[in-house]
């Protein structure tokens, strides 16, 4: 008889790296992913190691057809295996209306949610192995929707009931998925009581962590301090993104330490982080210069080694690029933070996992897996920028 495995064998297990994923193609999400170009893209994550995927909503088909194109996968090669953790989008009252979101009263969508998810991790006990009660749902800067943290509580400890019941997996681990400072990480105004009781309540912590955002709203680890000035331009683009690392180790080490001062011992694990490759905005020449394929892959490869070395799982934002979260502007930020393009090519972070013929015969819309700025590594350091000097920041913040 096979051994069941748990969210407790696979979290911080460096057998099992995660991603978070969604595989959008089009503009719009009203463009859902077919179970097929479902199936070619865990085809390719599957080949490059992943063996978790974290998913963000069941209010749309996309959750419930990735878990059957992994099962369909898995029945057609005993030998392909894949996790998910699976994600309940939690809003508060009026999110996403013309009407002024009322952030101390949930939306009536919630429940349904609730009983969406709970549904697939029984239809699906084999894979769904965590269930994720909101994203970014109480960070206060997420205005649209956010909800306080006793609304989670409520969703957490009524998961975490069904279970004793047996009405859930008993292995199933439940968290909530958020930034760093609503994890007691940042801000004292986030440490309630509500947010302590859902520590303890919790089966381990899914923090967040962005240095790439912090590029511009936080950027004093970013620019390049006068004491570099005289080094050369690759020596600070690598000074630099090793001062991204510690930032996010900082706000892991914060998190730590809430959690413990209130007296909970739980696992601390990464839902979120990554760099996007192309902006316009903030982040781009025009802006805090973070933003290219070099310096992606530098942090791709600097987080998987800190987060594997220490047993942290690291749900690396993300697998594809995917266009519909700035539908209006195509060069915004947000529409690549993938580790593959669109069509499919990888990204810098993973021309080494080309060379070794990780892609060989696989495709992505009728795409073969290559290389981005077909493999000319002059080719894609023209587009790479120097952070600002700290005189530089000053003028621009």
């Amino acid at each position: 008889m096979t051994k069941e495995v748990t969210a407790k064998d696979i979290l911080g297990n460096k057998q099992y790296p995660a991603i978070s994923f969604g595989g959008y193609r089009d503009i719009t999400r009203e463009s859902q992913p077919t179970v097929e170009q479902l199936r070619e893209d865990l085809k390719i994550l599957h080949a490059m190691g992943i063996r978790i995927l974290r998913t963000y909503n069941v209010q749309l088909p996309h959750a419930s057809n990735v878990l059957r194109a992994i099962r369909q996968l898995k029945q057609e090669d005993p030998a392909f295996e894949m996790y998910v953790m699976l994600g309940a989008w939690i809003d508060c009252k009026n999110a996403w209306t013309d009407l002024a979101p009322d952030h101390s009263v949930e939306s009536e969508q919630n429940a349904g949610e609730i009983e969406r998810a709970a549904a697939l991790a029984n239809e699906y006990p084999d894979i769904v192995k965590i269930l994720a009660v909101g994203n970014e749902a109480m960070v206060k800067w997420a205005a649209s929707y956010y909800v306080e943290p006793s609304v989670i509580l409520k969703w957490v400890t009524h998961l975490q009931g069904l279970k004793k019941e047996g009405k859930l997996p008993q292995t199933l681990w439940i968290t909530s998925s958020d930034d760093f400072a609503s994890w007691g990480g940042g801000d004292p105004e986030y440490h309630t009581d509500a947010l302590e009781k859902l520590i303890h309540a919790v089966d381990y912590i899914s923090m967040h962590t962005y240095p790439y955002h912090n590029t511009h709203y936080n950027p004093a680890f970013w620019g390049v301090p006068d004491s570099e000035e005289g080094e050369e331009d690759l020596e600070k683009i690598h000074a630099a993104m090793q001062r991204a690392l510690e930032f996010a180790q900082a706000q892991y080490r914060k998190v730590s330490e809430y959690v413990r001062s209130v007296g909970a011992d739980k696992p601390i694990h990464i839902g979120e982080t990554g760099w996007a490759t192309v902006s316009n905005g903030h982040y781009g020449p025009g802006g805090s210069r973070a933003t290219d394929e070099y310096k992606a892959g530098l942090y791709y490869r600097l987080m998987r080694d800190w987060t594997t070395r220490e047993g942290i799982s690291c749900f690396y934002f993300e697998a594809f690029n995917e266009k519909w979260k700035d539908a209006q502007n195509q060069k915004g930020s947000e529409n690549h933070f993938g580790l593959f393009t669109i069509e499919g090519e990888a990204k810098y972070a993973l021309w080494d996992l080309v060379d070794q013929g990780v892609f060989k015969g696989m495709t992505r819309g009728g795409n073969p897996v290559v290389k981005t700025y077909g493999g000319d590594l002059e080719a894609l350091m023209q587009t790479v920028l120097v952070p600002p000097t700290t005189e530089e920041q000053a003028a621009m913040y």
